[in-house]
């Protein structure tokens, strides 16, 4: 029987392919719109869906790789392969704004007459709507899911039917007025507007191959342990937490009493990670390290009938960004 894992990673390749299977049609549908109309505005717009097929394949390559297990060379398993294609579908997108940017330039320098204009905005208009809706179904499944590659597949559809949309309008003024130089200036913003969005996608598979800080995940997973920490974690420091794909690997020390056994300071180790578990909505692995209390630990320790304290305690401190990822113990200094 299929645990729930593999189901999930077979549906984001079947959504993927799906993707991938409507991008190769639409792409046809703008050629054909390009043709009759010859606008320099629909081809660049063609042009675009090249990218979104390039980018389909290479997210579903990525998701087959993702799903492969843990092996000697991969320790933490082959989820960071979705930042890397993330990136390389962001740059493909800042590419396809240059390329709609010159396009732009060279019908408003060179001039072009445009044809059957009305048949072209039907069928732009028609692959706007298919575009918008599957990215919005794809952006949606990426965040319940955890999928970077779904997520950015998403976001590259939504923006490719913001470039459409452009492209529809500039065709339907143009058809209305007759000033044909209008769809390549309405082209030239909307190539703007694709380079910011390739830069953010780019910008965020950086930061998830360079293990950089989410800080909403860590405030997430503080909020967790500070609303159900027990008097016996002393503090929790040194935390670090690194993505692979949709699974989290987190790294913390624990203080606990001293004079506890291996096998109590172990046990409290386990109520700490089974509480995240429980309440993380991905899969985690996590690595925790017992740390012994020392004399700077009594201020701020809130056992009230610690045999062995040497100082009196002092204030209970909150567990914040700050003392929680530092190498240090929690102190009132």
């Amino acid at each position: 029987m299929e645990n729930k894992k593999t189901i999930t990673h077979k549906n984001k390749i079947g959504f993927q392919k799906l993707i991938a299977a409507f991008g190769l049609i639409l792409f046809v549908g703008k050629i054909i719109a390009w043709k009759l109309t010859n606008s320099d505005a629909v081809f660049s717009d063609a042009m675009e869906s090249v990218v979104n097929v390039i980018s389909a394949f290479m997210g579903l390559y990525s998701l087959h790789l993702a799903a492969k297990p843990k092996d000697e060379d991969h320790p933490y398993g082959h989820g960071k392969v979705e930042f890397v294609t993330a990136g390389i579908e962001g740059a493909l997108i800042a590419i396809a704004g240059i390329m709609i940017i010159y396009e732009g330039v060279n019908s408003l320098v060179v001039g072009k007459t445009l044809s059957k204009i009305d048949l072209g905005i039907w069928i732009i208009a028609a692959t706007a709507v298919v575009n918008y809706l599957l990215g919005y179904i794809s952006i949606k499944k990426g965040q319940a899911e955890n999928s970077l590659v779904l997520v950015s597949s998403g976001k590259h559809l939504q923006s490719d039917t913001i470039t459409t949309l452009g492209v529809v309008i500039s065709l339907v003024i143009v058809y209305f007025t007759k000033i044909y130089w209008l769809d390549s200036v309405v082209a030239l913003i909307f190539g703007f507007y694709i380079i910011y969005v390739g830069y953010k996608i780019v910008r965020k598979s950086l930061s998830g191959i360079m293990d950089e800080q989410d800080p909403d995940l860590l405030n997430q997973i503080i909020r967790v342990l500070e609303e159900n920490r027990k008097i016996e974690w002393i503090d929790v420091h040194n935390m670090k937490i690194q993505q692979f794909g949709a699974n989290l690997h987190i790294d913390a020390h624990i203080t606990l009493p001293w004079y506890y056994s291996l096998r109590e300071a172990h046990n409290e180790m386990e109520k700490m990670i089974l509480l995240l578990a429980k309440n993380t909505k991905r899969s985690v692995e996590f690595n925790f390290h017992m740390d012994d209390c020392k004399t700077v630990s009594c201020p701020v320790c809130q056992i009230k009938d610690c045999p062995v304290r040497e100082k009196d305690f002092v204030k209970r401190v909150e567990w914040t960004p700050e003392n929680v990822t530092s190498i240090d113990k929690h102190t009132i200094d």
